[in-house]
């Protein structure tokens, strides 16, 4: 049997935490629009709450530190990857294969 989701182990306080980002902020941190917070899931312009360092990657899902609010749509893009990954994305810009990046050298 699988892991249980960290962020409904503590529903109450998550909950609390998730009405505090809905009340505090009104734009998607990735995209940049407005979130309409009268949209319910699945909608995908819904609000979701999103763990800046993600939870696969050991982020604390109930720290107001770790979350910020998004669409469910850019939620969904970035998922446990970069802010500028989950943009380009959005703006349809293809990713750069991971032998294309560009190659630092040290000088000494």
């Amino acid at each position: 049997m699988g892991q249980a989701n960290p962020r409904s182990a503590n529903g109450h306080r998550r909950r609390l935490l998730r009405a505090r980002v809905l009340a505090a902020y009104d734009t998607c941190v990735i995209c940049g629009q407005p979130v309409d917070k009268s949209l319910r899931t699945p909608h995908p312009m819904s609000a979701e709450v999103d763990e800046i360092i993600p939870v696969s990657r050991g982020g604390d899902p109930l720290s107001w530190d770790n979350v910020r609010l998004t669409h469910r749509r850019c939620n969904r893009l970035r998922s446990n990857r970069s802010d500028d990954y989950a943009r380009a994305r959005l703006a349809g810009k293809p990713q750069p294969n991971a032998t294309s990046l560009p190659l630092t050298t040290s000088d000494w």
